[in-house]
């Protein structure tokens, strides 16, 4: 992107005027080096140089959580969050999620068909890893307070119903390891 002067010069914005800068990030435990503008949201960083799209956009002023990640293991809003932010930290994605195995809430969401469009779905499944991993025995109550995120299907009680049944999937594979 270029500012033009009357006579077609101009520095180039990006570079010139330096609101580029090269940002290292730790995404589902791959390294990325980028080079751009420090206050991009980290979502589109996510979805549009990464092409990790899991992550979804769905109302761009954290409301909703539909573009729900993990920063160092917190549930974060990825759409207002600028990239500089996450610099330096563990960023974890719906596709970094699982591991060798998928992680207890993704197999409960499954067991229990929770999705119905399945939009909000991947925001959803991160806050309930988070309760899940730092709860392991959550309440109804437990499970209200942390799943704050949107659903426009109302998949609610479906959702309460997979978390309890990921609290105990977890515990199990805590017990037999």
């Amino acid at each position: 992107m270029k500012i033009m002067g009357g006579d077609g010069s101009g520095p180039t914005v990006a570079h010139d005027l330096g609101m580029h800068s090269m940002i290292t990030l730790t995404v589902n435990g791959k390294t990325h080096t980028l080079d751009i503008e420090p206050d991009t949201p980290l979502l589109w960083v996510l979805r549009d140089h990464l092409e990790l799209t899991g992550t979804k956009f769905g109302c761009g002023i954290a409301q909703c959580g539909a573009c729900t990640v993990h920063l160092d293991g917190r549930p974060l809003r990825s759409c207002v969050t600028p990239v500089s932010v996450a610099e330096g930290q563990a960023i974890t994605t719906i596709e970094g999620l699982a591991g060798d195995t998928l992680h207890a809430v993704q197999q409960a969401w499954i067991e229990h068909d929770v999705p119905q469009c399945g939009y909000c779905q991947s925001g959803q499944l991160m806050v309930a890893a988070h309760l899940v991993d730092n709860t392991p025995n959550p309440s109804d109550e437990d499970i209200d307070k942390a799943m704050i995120n949107i659903c426009r299907c109302g998949t609610y009680p479906r959702m309460r119903s997979a978390i309890h049944r990921a609290a105990a999937l977890a515990r199990d594979a805590m017990a037999d390891a």
